[in-house]
């Protein structure tokens, strides 16, 4: 377990180390009032106490993503522990803190306003639509999942529509509701829940001191098909929020929406990535004991949530076990509303539309649940149903990734001069290559092109993708020289 605690150690290093230089390159003026102060209308800008604010944005960003993603990424072997550690401290944490403070910065503008205001009017209207249909996408998997584990583990024999009924309903009620009268008060519990999980499979590494692989026994690909799922794209694609997710920056404005004080940034915005980075790689160490070959049960061919019950009931006492199903349902749950809270939020912005009337949030609402609703009756009417919109998902939620770190890329070297927009566009550069690969290396059956056409030619393509990007942001910047 030396490479697990390393991993550990360095994540927490990062925040205090990477993460302090981050907020100096933004520069942040601890004076300068913000949103929740200037723009108070007790619905969304609701000033609110900073350690709420952190679980708040800790429990919205981190979903199943840090465990179900984190679990299928194990798969791969240690190559994921390097993933999850690297990404959260260079991509993931500086892509969500940089996100939330220029959305405060800017009256607490949603994501696709800050696309269109470093990308340009045409990027804008399209990352407008591209992120509510991901925001719907969120909410769909976040009502099925629960579901699932809900009807599986605690209601078999249930006809599913029930839990669904009674989630949706829940995420409509949060989605209208002011955000301090029921998401202020209740998630700090869940966060608190899921942070304890974590803890939880932490004692049980020490109790029972399972054969975690070491980084110095090779990073080979571990996957049970490791022939159709290459280490690069797919596992990057596969871990998503437990090292970077375009999902994190658009709660970012949520959140900034209700800050006080921009120094309250770091920890709110860069902590919580790592908090959740943190959460990723414990059970990411979790699951590739169980994938090993030193494990008592047998995982082979079990889903992420599957393996979720079996590690939960293998090292837990049945209490224990339970609470850490039902933080898994919790942290499902409490992403899918926030979801759709923020594409309620995205939609009033281009709409000019004021949200303090409640009948106005109905307007907005009422059609965004009608879709989702119908988008969650395919996922379960068809066997592949959900599988497919899972897919399309992950990638989605990458590509929203890249994008925003364009974006900012474009902040920076705007605003900041010199080279410091290198620290978003080495790791823009990078998530260019692994959505642009995975497009033309995934087969036909996981949302690529990989069926048709030779792997060589795929990264290929890839390849011109980002170095295309490269190019045109190289031009971006010698013409904002000129301009200069």
């Amino acid at each position: 377990m030396i490479t697990f605690f390393i991993a550990l150690a360095v994540l927490i290093l990062g925040y205090f180390v990477y993460g302090k230089l981050v907020e100096k390159v933004f520069g942040i003026d601890p004076q300068r009032p913000t949103p929740a102060i200037t723009m108070a209308d007790g619905v969304d800008y609701v000033p609110m106490k900073p350690w709420r604010i952190f679980l708040i944005q800790f429990l919205n960003i981190a979903g199943v993503g840090p465990i179900i993603g984190a679990i299928m990424g194990a798969q791969f072997g240690t190559a994921s522990f390097l993933w999850i550690v690297l990404g959260s401290i260079f991509a993931g944490a500086v892509h969500d803190y940089l996100a939330g403070m220029i959305s405060l910065r800017d009256k607490g503008a949603s994501l696709p306003e800050i696309h269109g205001t470093y990308l340009g009017n045409g990027a804008k209207q399209v990352m407008r639509a591209f992120t509510i249909i991901l925001m719907i996408l969120v909410g769909v998997v976040f009502v099925n999942t629960p579901a699932t584990l809900l009807n599986t583990n605690f209601t078999q024999g249930w006809n599913p529509y029930i839990w669904i009924i009674i989630i949706l309903v829940y995420y409509l009620i949060a989605t209208l509701l002011p955000i301090d009268k029921l998401i202020g008060k209740i998630y700090p519990i869940f966060g608190i829940l899921l942070l304890g999980m974590a803890v939880a499979i932490f004692v049980a590494f020490l109790i029972y001191k399972p054969e975690i692989p070491e980084l110095w026994s090779g990073m080979q690909n571990r996957h049970p098909d490791a022939t159709n799922n290459p280490i690069f794209p797919m596992m990057f694609i596969s871990i998503a929020c437990g090292a970077i997710s375009g999902f994190h920056a658009t709660q970012s404005p949520l959140m900034a929406r209700c800050m006080v004080n921009e120094k309250q940034g770091r920890p709110i915005f860069y902590g919580a990535m790592i908090t959740e980075g943190v959460v990723a790689l414990i059970w990411a160490a979790a699951a590739a004991y169980f994938f090993g070959p030193d494990s008592v049960v047998d995982v082979t061919g079990k889903s992420g949530a599957a393996i979720v019950g079996i590690i939960a009931n293998t090292w837990f006492t049945p209490v224990i076990a339970t609470i850490t199903i039902l933080g898994v349902i919790s942290a499902a749950v409490t992403s899918g509303d926030t979801a759709l809270r923020s594409a309620r939020l995205i939609i009033a912005d281009f709409m000019h539309f004021d949200q303090k009337p409640i009948k106005n949030r109905l307007i907005v609402a009422i059609p965004m649940f009608a879709v989702t609703a119908a988008i969650l009756v395919y996922s379960i009417s068809d066997a592949k149903g959900f599988q497919v919109i899972w897919r399309y998902f992950a990638w989605a939620n990458q590509v929203l990734a890249t994008v925003t770190l364009w974006a900012i890329s474009v902040y920076l070297a705007k605003n900041k001069g010199k080279l410091w927009y290198l620290i978003t566009l080495i790791p823009a550069l990078f998530m260019t290559m692994v959505t642009g690969c995975f497009l033309f290396v995934a087969k036909a059956s996981d949302g690529g092109l990989g069926s048709i056409l030779p792997r060589p030619v795929g990264y290929g393509i890839g390849a011109a993708i980002t170095l295309l990007g490269l190019v045109l942001f190289l031009v971006f910047v010698k013409k904002n020289k000129a301009k200069a």
